[in-house]
Protein backbone atom coordinates (compact mmCIF):
# COMPACT_ATOMS: atom_id res chain seq x y z
CA UNK A 1 0.00 0.00 0.00
CA UNK A 2 2.83 2.65 0.73
CA UNK A 3 4.10 1.48 -2.83
CA UNK A 4 0.99 3.97 -4.23
CA UNK A 5 2.18 6.95 -2.58
CA UNK A 6 6.06 6.26 -2.86
CA UNK A 7 6.52 8.55 -5.73
CA UNK A 8 4.09 11.52 -3.82
CA UNK A 9 6.19 10.81 -0.88
CA UNK A 10 9.56 11.40 -2.74
CA UNK A 11 8.20 14.51 -4.84
CA UNK A 12 7.18 16.25 -1.04
CA UNK A 13 10.75 15.69 0.62
CA UNK A 14 12.53 17.11 -2.03
CA UNK A 15 10.08 20.45 -2.00
CA UNK A 16 10.03 20.23 2.02
CA UNK A 17 13.96 20.18 1.66
CA UNK A 18 14.19 22.81 -1.25
CA UNK A 19 11.63 25.31 -0.70
CA UNK A 20 12.55 26.64 2.53
CA UNK A 21 15.28 27.92 0.56
CA UNK A 22 12.91 31.00 -1.04
CA UNK A 23 13.15 32.68 2.34
CA UNK A 24 16.02 31.62 4.76
CA UNK A 25 18.52 32.62 1.43
CA UNK A 26 15.74 34.46 -0.54
CA UNK A 27 15.70 32.71 -3.56
CA UNK A 28 13.08 34.65 -4.80
CA UNK A 29 12.30 31.88 -7.20
CA UNK A 30 8.36 31.91 -6.34
CA UNK A 31 8.48 36.35 -5.94
CA UNK A 32 8.85 35.85 -9.99
CA UNK A 33 5.46 33.77 -11.10
CA UNK A 34 6.26 35.22 -14.22
CA UNK A 35 9.47 33.93 -14.94
CA UNK A 36 8.82 30.86 -13.39
CA UNK A 37 6.07 30.20 -15.60
CA UNK A 38 8.36 30.91 -18.64
CA UNK A 39 10.40 28.85 -17.11
CA UNK A 40 8.69 25.61 -16.50
CA UNK A 41 6.23 25.62 -19.13
CA UNK A 42 9.09 24.66 -22.08
CA UNK A 43 10.36 22.16 -19.45
CA UNK A 44 6.61 20.29 -19.10
CA UNK A 45 5.95 20.51 -22.87
CA UNK A 46 8.72 18.74 -24.09
CA UNK A 47 9.40 16.27 -21.15
CA UNK A 48 5.25 15.65 -21.12
CA UNK A 49 5.53 15.39 -24.74
CA UNK A 50 8.45 13.09 -24.69
CA UNK A 51 6.59 11.08 -21.82
CA UNK A 52 2.95 10.71 -23.93
CA UNK A 53 5.21 9.03 -26.56
CA UNK A 54 7.38 7.25 -24.96
CA UNK A 55 4.22 5.76 -22.72
CA UNK A 56 2.19 5.49 -25.88
CA UNK A 57 5.21 3.44 -27.69
CA UNK A 58 4.96 1.28 -24.68
CA UNK A 59 9.03 2.63 -23.86
CA UNK A 60 8.22 3.89 -21.00
CA UNK A 61 5.39 3.11 -18.25
CA UNK A 62 4.50 3.25 -15.03
CA UNK A 63 3.87 0.45 -12.50
CA UNK A 64 0.09 0.58 -11.35
CA UNK A 65 1.11 -0.07 -8.08
CA UNK A 66 2.87 2.25 -7.81
CA UNK A 67 1.22 5.22 -8.53
CA UNK A 68 -2.07 6.48 -7.46
CA UNK A 69 -3.55 5.70 -10.57
CA UNK A 70 -5.12 9.30 -12.08
CA UNK A 71 -3.68 10.00 -15.15
CA UNK A 72 -4.69 13.49 -16.42
CA UNK A 73 -3.87 14.02 -19.93
CA UNK A 74 -2.55 10.26 -20.18
CA UNK A 75 0.35 10.50 -17.58
CA UNK A 76 0.26 9.82 -14.23
CA UNK A 77 -0.05 12.50 -12.10
CA UNK A 78 2.59 11.73 -10.51
CA UNK A 79 4.53 12.27 -13.66
CA UNK A 80 3.28 15.71 -14.18
CA UNK A 81 4.18 16.85 -10.81
CA UNK A 82 7.62 15.22 -11.04
CA UNK A 83 7.90 17.44 -13.97
CA UNK A 84 6.89 20.97 -12.08
CA UNK A 85 8.69 19.96 -8.75
CA UNK A 86 12.29 18.58 -9.72
CA UNK A 87 12.60 21.94 -11.93
CA UNK A 88 11.45 24.28 -8.86
CA UNK A 89 13.50 22.37 -6.56
CA UNK A 90 16.69 22.85 -9.22
CA UNK A 91 15.72 26.21 -9.94
CA UNK A 92 15.95 27.15 -5.86
CA UNK A 93 19.07 25.66 -5.12
CA UNK A 94 20.34 27.21 -8.11
CA UNK A 95 19.11 30.79 -6.83
CA UNK A 96 19.99 30.20 -3.40
CA UNK A 97 23.24 29.38 -4.06
CA UNK A 98 23.81 31.85 -6.15
CA UNK A 99 22.73 34.15 -3.24
CA UNK A 100 25.19 32.51 -1.39
CA UNK A 101 28.26 32.63 -3.55
CA UNK A 102 27.67 36.45 -4.34
CA UNK A 103 28.55 38.40 -1.16
CA UNK A 104 31.60 35.84 -0.82
CA UNK A 105 32.81 36.77 -4.65
CA UNK A 106 32.47 40.48 -4.06
CA UNK A 107 34.26 40.16 -1.04
CA UNK A 108 37.06 38.53 -3.26
CA UNK A 109 36.99 40.79 -5.77
CA UNK A 110 37.45 43.74 -3.87
CA UNK A 111 40.62 41.97 -1.62
CA UNK A 112 41.99 41.02 -5.23
CA UNK A 113 41.47 45.18 -5.87
CA UNK A 114 42.97 46.37 -2.73
CA UNK A 115 46.13 44.13 -3.42
CA UNK A 116 46.55 45.49 -6.87
CA UNK A 117 46.59 49.36 -6.11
Amino acid sequence: MMDRWYYMAVLAACTAITLPLEGLVGARVLRQPRRLLATLTPVVAVFGGWDLLASHRGHWWWPPDQVTGLRPFGLPLEEWLFLLVIPLCVLLTYEALGRWQAPSLAKREAAAQRSDA
